[in-house]
């Protein structure tokens, strides 16, 4: 019995936390995008205070901030209003608990969060050509969407 109300608890638990997280991207998608302050490659990008910069390939930057890893791929070709990317998310993606979609005049963003185990979640964050995903456990996904966010509506090609 007290299995079924454990897990009954977490999965109330999973769709208080998305619905206010969905509402954390919504938001964040409609703020001011913060000024670039790191450049990799011909991507210019907002770091929040503790993150860094692990590894560099030409379209993935692997983040990190403590132990948490990130992911930041950019597609230069595609622009803010693009949809590619999150097509091909979705395709590479079964079961996908969340799958929301903003669209703006000048934007097109995206929230896919796909449950892996009881607590753990993969969370990915777009707009247009760009996008960032994390492993996130349910109860730190809305602080985290709001700084992924961030970070994602800075992103600036140079070419």
């Amino acid at each position: 019995m007290s299995i079924l109300l454990l897990s009954a608890c977490g999965k109330s638990n999973f769709k208080a936390e998305s619905k206010e997280t969905i509402g954390v991207v919504k938001e964040a998608l409609n703020e001011k995008a913060k000024k670039p302050n790191k450049k990799s490659g011909d991507i210019n990008f907002y770091l929040p205070f503790g993150y860094e910069i692990d590894e560099e390939s030409p379209n993935n930057i692997l983040l990190k901030n403590g132990s948490k890893q990130y992911i930041l791929f950019n597609n230069p070709q595609e622009n803010k209003q693009s949809e590619v990317v999150y097509q091909s998310t979705v395709a590479q993606n079964k079961d996908l608990e969340i799958n929301e979609q903003f669209k703006k005049n000048d934007q097109f963003g995206f929230l896919i969060i796909k449950k892996l185990e009881e607590d753990m979640n993969e969370m990915t964050i777009g707009i247009g050509g760009s996008k960032i995903t994390t492993l996130i456990k349910t109860s730190s996904m809305k602080n985290e969407a709001a700084v992924m966010t961030e970070m994602i509506k800075s992103v600036v090609n140079e070419k």
